[in-house]
């Protein structure tokens, strides 16, 4: 008797999956032999491979539009030796420009701990608030950036020597990063 309930379900098991195969034209629900969505009073029936684009086909509705996803990115804007000076910028601006959805961009500016921690504060804040009007003038809303400035406080590069080299060792220091968070 045991034999034969298992024989049994497994008959059964194979018959359901064979008929919750997906039709080709059909394949996110159960069809029958000739093809058709089987129906119940809840709707058609839906096979474990039915996802929203599938919906068309039992109910004639179009697949609901793509949902914005949320977006996170971070770029990085390396400067000269005591400057300030900001480079092209368009990238990161058309990144920007191209999120969907309300974007929010945090700069923050570092230095290089060459120099006083005053000079190099108030370096780091140049450089931020520079790269702050080169993004709005490339078309990105002031509203949406922020700004802030680290000094030295948080260096990236970890340099020995001294002169030409130790300043080209410390240029991933001279930065301002850039966070990008919107939806895309």
């Amino acid at each position: 008797m045991k034999k034969f309930a298992i024989t049994a379900g497994l008959a059964l098991a194979v018959t359901l999956s064979a008929s919750a195969m997906a039709h080709q034209g059909n394949h996110g629900y159960v069809t029958n032999s000739s093809g058709a969505i089987t129906q119940t009073l809840a709707g058609c029936l839906r096979n474990s491979s039915w996802s929203d684009a599938d919906s068309a086909a039992c109910d004639g509705t179009a697949a609901p539009a793509a949902m914005a996803v949320d977006a996170a990115k971070k770029f990085a804007i390396f400067f000269d030796f005591d400057n300030a000076t900001v480079g092209n910028v368009a990238q990161i601006a058309d990144y920007i420009n191209g999120l969907s959805d309300a974007a929010t961009v945090s700069l923050v500016g570092h230095a290089d701990p060459i120099g006083n921690t005053a000079y190099n504060m108030a370096l780091s804040q140049r450089r931020a608030v520079n790269v702050a009007n080169a993004l709005t003038q490339a078309g990105v809303r002031p509203a949406a950036i922020s700004v802030n400035y680290e000094g030295e406080s948080a260096p990236v590069a970890q340099c020995s020597g001294t002169g030409a080299a130790l300043i080209s060792c410390l240029r991933a220091d001279r930065r301002v990063d850039v966070q990008i968070t919107g939806k895309s």
